[in-house]
């Protein structure tokens, strides 16, 4: 049995000060018994001298220095995983909240994990269709990768999470694929949002989902995307499956860990939050990917909602570095009605060319992407010219452009949160749009592909 310490120093804020331990390591988790038997949980933040300084995952309300006891358990913050947990909603510490029974685990992980030995990696390279035009057809999503969507407040990133989560698979085989949806510090609006938008699709038949309040502690919200992750390794590397891990907000997450870094009186960075920012990122970050002579992957989407707008704020800013492209979406498209705003221009998808061509989406697929964002990058700069000079200084091949850039907008990105395209849909579309043109300006495709699918 371990030992009890009823020596509590001081309790400030999340934080505790338990004197006089020996024998405890750093993360370990530790049980806080009150007089009135009530039992709440903490980890080892540092130790220095015999004197432990202890996180609490709940308030301290109630916590008696002279009859409240410590007991340290020996293991740090373990999540107990299993199948089961497929088509289940957790709390941000792993606990039932669906009104179903407790999971029967097969094994219980530590939800740090390790990082995966970049010589075991597998290099991505299978297209993951999401329905979503403007993904699918420009910025590639493939198995493995890791493609970070920049949002910002007010910006409807929560039904683009909830459509990607329901339309994502990998075509063309037939092998299991699973979603782990993770959400941290959202309202409970938002947080039935998710759960009711899988169960009326039965999407949550291959969901796991993991959600932390806006009301619940810190301290849990930096738990929640390690406990999505482990049972996302979990399932991919031991289940076999494809897994795609959708992370919102990680904004929420980075504000935790600057508050917890602010109680322990750390030296604030960039913008008060914690020089360790980028390591601890990294660390959720780098847990997915393919692993040589393993089926199973992870594939992951982070959601940011950029404070103010600005990319260069030092969340969307380090996920940038670490991260193969972003999804970013646009207040402008948003108040013209697009739906999803997402502005294709700054958006990048660094691995979609390893995800497409023959075999993987379809031979043109590649031309087609360059020729589509020339032309409509044409075209809205023919539309600023308009605005400036007044449309009778734009050339009849301007106001082609010009038409493009709208109908582009009209048709391709904006597609509701309903639609479900697959990929040979959203090539015909490019098509299409792309027929507004003379064929004469499609400088960028082979001639083999004009031939087969513009004059069609």
């Amino acid at each position: 049995m371990s030992k009890e310490y009823k020596t509590i120093q001081e309790v400030a804020g999340p934080l505790m000060l338990v004197r006089g331990v020996e024998g405890i390591a750093y993360d370990e988790l530790g049980e806080i018994e009150l007089s009135s038997g009530e039992k709440r949980r903490c980890k080892v933040l540092e130790i220095d001298d015999g004197n432990a300084l202890v996180q609490l995952f709940e308030n301290s309300t109630g916590i008696n220095l002279e009859s409240s006891k410590v007991r340290f358990l020996g293991r740090s913050m373990e999540l107990g995983v299993s199948e089961d947990m497929l088509s289940r909603v957790f709390d941000g510490l792993g606990r039932p909240i669906d009104g179903g029974p407790e999971i029967l685990p097969e094994e219980r992980r530590d939800i740090n994990g390790l990082p995966m030995n970049p010589a075991a990696r597998d290099y991505p390279s299978e297209f993951i269709q999401t329905g979503v035009s403007a993904i699918d057809g420009l910025n590639t999503l493939v198995r493995g990768q890791k493609l970070p969507i920049f949002s910002a407040s007010g910006l409807p990133h929560a039904q683009l999470a909830a459509q990607i989560a329901r339309q994502a698979k990998v075509v063309g085989t037939d092998e299991p694929f699973a979603v782990v949806f993770a959400a941290m510090g959202i309202t409970f609006e938002e947080s039935n949002f998710f759960v009711e938008s899988f169960q009326e699709t039965g999407a949550i038949d291959r969901a796991v989902l993991f959600m932390n309040l806006a009301n619940d502690p810190a301290v849990e919200r930096i738990a929640t995307p390690r406990m999505a992750l482990t049972a996302a390794e979990y399932l991919a590397f031991e289940k076999g499956m494809h897994v795609l891990v959708i992370l919102t907000d990680i904004t929420n997450y980075a504000d935790a860990l600057r508050e917890v870094s602010a109680a322990r009186k750390e030296v604030p960075g960039r913008r008060g939050y914690p020089g360790y920012m980028y390591t601890d990122l990294a660390t959720l970050y780098e847990r997915a990917g393919r692993q040589r002579g393993r089926n199973g992957s992870i594939t992951m989407i982070p959601i940011l909602s950029m404070p103010e707008d600005d990319k260069t704020h030092p969340i969307p800013d380090l996920t940038g570095y670490i991260t193969e492209g972003q999804i970013i979406l646009s207040r402008d498209l948003y108040r013209k009605g697009v739906q999803p705003p997402i502005d294709v221009l700054p958006s990048l998808s660094r691995l979609k060319d390893k995800g497409i061509g023959t075999g993987k989406t379809r031979e043109d697929h590649a031309n087609t992407m360059n020729q589509l964002f020339a032309a409509y990058a044409r075209g809205k700069d023919a539309k600023e010219l308009m605005v400036i000079l007044g449309e009778a200084a734009l050339t009849e091949i301007d106001k082609l452009y010009a038409k493009f850039a709208d109908e582009f907008e009209s048709r391709y990105v904006s597609q509701g949160y309903r639609t479900d395209r697959s990929i040979e849909e959203t090539l015909d579309l490019g098509w299409d749009l792309l027929r507004i043109l003379p064929r004469t300006e499609l400088k960028r495709i082979r001639d083999e592909y004009l031939d087969k699918y513009y004059d069609k």
